[in-house]
């Protein structure tokens, strides 16, 4: 007979329930959570190139800061401070309670590993995100700390 501990499976209902609210949709696409707007705007920057598809991540006021930069390369060196290329990221922290609901700023560090004039870099970029109904938009990126590693 299958034993089952009473207090692992209402956590494990709760987190059923908590996740079927994440997943509702507007316009029939699911909303995104805070890490994965972080790294599509990093994404579309550093590996698509794209600074079009980057401004659907972000707030009107960076969104006319990037158009005045055009091009992908230029928003890596002017807003973000950072020229790589190769680049892999993943979220190195997040600044959220487990929830969610009851936040609406979020901070997100994003860890990037690639070629900085040709040689490895590890560095990381920290933006801050607001939710706007349900949706989460970047409306700052974070002064630089310093680099991780080279």
């Amino acid at each position: 007979m299958l034993k089952i501990n009473p207090i692992k499976l209402i956590a494990l209902l709760l987190l059923m329930c908590v996740s079927g609210c994440e997943q509702s949709a507007e316009n029939g696409q699911p909303k995104l959570t805070p890490e994965q707007v972080s790294l599509g705007f990093f994404q579309a920057i550093y590996i698509d190139k794209d600074v079009q598809k980057a401004k659907q991540f972000v707030a009107a006021d960076i969104a006319e800061v990037m158009d005045h930069y055009h091009i992908a390369s230029a928003v890596q060196r002017h807003v973000l401070g950072l020229s790589m290329k190769q680049v892999t990221m993943s979220i190195d922290e997040i600044d959220i309670d487990f929830f969610r609901k009851f936040t609406d700023d979020v901070t997100v560090v994003v860890k990037m590993e690639g070629l900085k004039g040709g040689r490895k870099w590890v560095d990381d970029r920290t933006i801050r995100l607001h939710k706007k109904g349900n949706s989460w938009v970047i409306v700052e990126i974070l002064p630089e700390k310093g680099r991780i590693e080279g």
